[in-house]
C-alpha cells in the first residue's frame, strides 16, 4: 500500500487506495460497452469482429496504462465513439475507401498527434477554435450517433420519405417479427431501460442496459419469440474455449496507396479535429469536476495525458483500430472518489482481464447496443445548453455544425461547414477580429475540398 501511497501520491491528493479501486471499477463497468459496440461498428467496414475486439481491449490497456503513469489522472481511454462511426459510415461506407485505407488515416493521425502533444501546438489549436463550435462538434456527434443506434436496431428504416419508422404491424403481416420485429421491440425497451438506470443513477448504467437487453433476447430465444436462423444465435459461442481472438486479421494492415489525395488529406484532418476536441473537452470538463485544475484553470501535466491518447491512437491503428481518445465516462469514477492514475490502472487492469472473455462480449447483438449509442448520444446533447444562442454570429454556424452531421451523415461535413460558416459570417458582419488566423486556414482547406470534389 505504501508503494502505491508513494506511486500515486494518494494522501497527496486526499484519497486512498480503496476508493482509487472502487472509482477504478466504476469506471470500466461505466464504459465497458466499448468492447461490444466497437467490434459491431468496424466490422461493418469488413474487418474481422472478433480481431477488432481484441485490438479494442489492447489499445484501451495501453492508452489507460499511460495515463495512469504518465500523467497520474483518473482519465480512462478506449476507441471512441463518434470516431469509430466516422471510421466506417463516413471514411470506409461513404467515401469509398478500405479499411485498410482508413486505418492509415488514424496511424498518420496519431503520428502527427505525437508529435503536436510534445510541443505545445495542441494546446495552441484548442485555443484557436471558438468554443461554442466546441460544444456544436460534441452535440452534432451526439445527434449522430443516436441516428446510427437507431438504424443498427432498424427502429429508423429507409423509405420514400428518406426515412421512417419501423413497421410493427407490416413484420407481422410479411413473417418477419420473429426476425426483426422482435429485435426492434428489444432495443425499444432497451432504450428505456437505461434511460432509467441513468435516472436512478445506477453505476454502468449503459452497460447494464446493454446486458438487461441482451438477456431479455435470450429469453425471446429460449421461448421461440426469436429465431436464430436468420440472424445469430444470442448465446456466447465457448466451443472453442476461452481464447483470445487472433489479432492477425487486422494487424499492421495499413494501406497508404491513397495517402497524396485531397481527400485522404481531410480524413486524416477530420481524425484529428474530432479526436483533439473530444480530449481536450473531456479532459477540462472531467478534471474540472475532480478539482485538479490550478488557479489559471489549467491542468498541470497535461502534456502527458495529451501524449497517452496520441501513443494509444498510434498503437490502435497499428493493432487495428479507430482512433483512441479519453471517455467522459472517467466522469463516473471520479464521482466515486478517483483522484489519481491508480484510478486508470485499476480499469486498465480490468480491459486487460475481459480479453478471455471475448465470446460473451462478441455475441452482444446490435439490438442490445443500440441502446447505448442513444444514451451517449443523449448525454453528448446535453452540452448544447453551453451553446450562447443569443449571440447569432456564434450559435448559426454552431447550428450549422449539429444539423450537418445527422442530416449529412458525416461529421467531417458538419465541422467543415461550422468552420466555412463561422468565418464567413463574423467576417461579413464586422466581427473579423474575433476570428483566429488558425480559422482563416481551415476555412480556406475546406473551401479547398469542396471545390476539388
Amino acid at each position: 500500500m505504501n508503494v502505491l501511497d508513494k506511486l500515486f501520491r494518494l494522501k497527496e491528493h486526499k484519497t486512498d487506495v480503496k476508493t482509487e479501486v472502487i472509482a477504478g471499477v466504476t469506471t470500466f463497468m461505466t464504459m465497458a460497452y466499448i468492447l461490444a459496440v466497437n467490434p459491431l461498428i468496424l466490422s461493418q467496414t469488413g474487418m474481422d469482429k472478433g480481431a477488432v475486439f481484441t485490438a479494442t481491449a489492447i489499445c484501451a490497456f495501453i492508452g489507460t496504462i499511460i495515463m495512469a503513469f504518465m500523467a497520474n489522472y483518473p482519465f480512462v481511454l478506449a476507441p471512441g465513439m463518434g470516431l469509430n462511426a466516422y471510421f466506417t459510415y463516413t471514411v470506409v461506407q461513404g467515401m469509398g475507401y478500405s479499411w485498410e485505407t482508413a486505418l492509415a488515416a488514424v496511424l498518420v493521425e496519431g503520428v502527427v498527434f505525437i508529435v503536436l502533444s510534445l510541443t505545445n501546438v495542441r494546446e495552441a489549436i484548442f485555443n484557436a477554435i471558438p468554443l461554442q463550435l466546441k460544444h456544436a462538434v460534441t452535440v452534432g456527434i451526439g445527434l449522430y450517433i443516436a441516428f446510427i443506434g437507431l438504424q443498427n436496431a432498424d427502429i429508423v428504416v429507409d423509405s420514400s420519405t428518406l426515412v421512417t419508422v419501423f413497421s410493427f404491424k407490416g413484420s407481422v403481416e410479411n413473417g418477419t417479427f420473429n426476425t426483426v420485429g422482435i429485435c426492434v421491440l428489444l432495443a425499444l425497451i432497451g432504450i428505456l431501460l437505461t434511460a432509467i438506470l441513468m435516472v436512478k443513477k445506477v453505476k454502468g448504467g449503459i452497460l447494464w442496459g446493454i446486458l438487461g437487453t441482451w438477456v431479455l433476447g435470450m429469453i425471446c430465444q429460449l421461448t421461440g419469440l426469436y429465431d436464430p436462423s436468420v440472424n445469430e444465435s444470442l448465446f456466447p459461442d465457448f466451443s472453442n474455449g476461452i481464447t483470445v481472438p487472433s489479432l492477425e486479421p487486422i494487424f499492421f494492415k495499413m494501406d497508404f496507396s491513397q495517402i497524396l489525395s485531397i481527400d485522404f488529406v481531410v480524413v486524416v484532418f477530420a481524425f484529428l479535429f474530432v479526436d483533439l476536441f473530444d480530449t481536450l473537452g473531456t479532459l477540462m470538463g472531467v478534471a474540472s469536476k475532480a478539482d485538479l485544475l490550478d488557479k489559471d484553470g489549467k491542468l498541470p501535466r497535461i502534456k502527458g495525458a495529451l501524449l497517452a491518447d496520441a501513443i494509444a491512437t498510434t498503437a490502435g491503428a497499428m493493432m487495428g483500430t479507430s482512433t483512441v481518445t479519453t471517455f467522459v465516462e472517467s466522469a463516473s469514477g471520479v464521482a466515486e472518489g478517483g483522484k489519481t492514475g491508480l484510478t486508470a490502472a485499476v480499469s486498465a487492469l480490468l480491459f486487460a482481464v475481459s480479453l478471455v472473455l471475448s465470446p460473451i462480449f462478441l455475441a452482444i447483438p446490435s439490438f442490445a447496443t443500440a441502446p447505448a449509442l442513444v444514451m451517449v448520444g443523449f448525454l453528448m446533447m446535453t452540452t448544447v445548453a453551453k451553446i450562447d444562442f443569443s449571440d447569432y454570429t456564434e450559435a448559426v454556424p454552431a447550428f450549422i455544425a449539429i444539423m450537418a452531421m445527422p442530416f449529412m451523415y458525416s461529421i467531417s461535413e458538419g465541422i467543415a461547414l461550422g468552420v466555412i460558416s463561422y468565418v464567413i459570417i463574423n467576417l461579413v458582419t464586422g466581427k473579423h477580429k474575433k476570428i483566429s488566423p488558425l480559422m482563416y486556414v481551415l476555412a480556406a482547406l475546406f473551401i479547398l475540398k469542396y471545390v476539388m470534389i
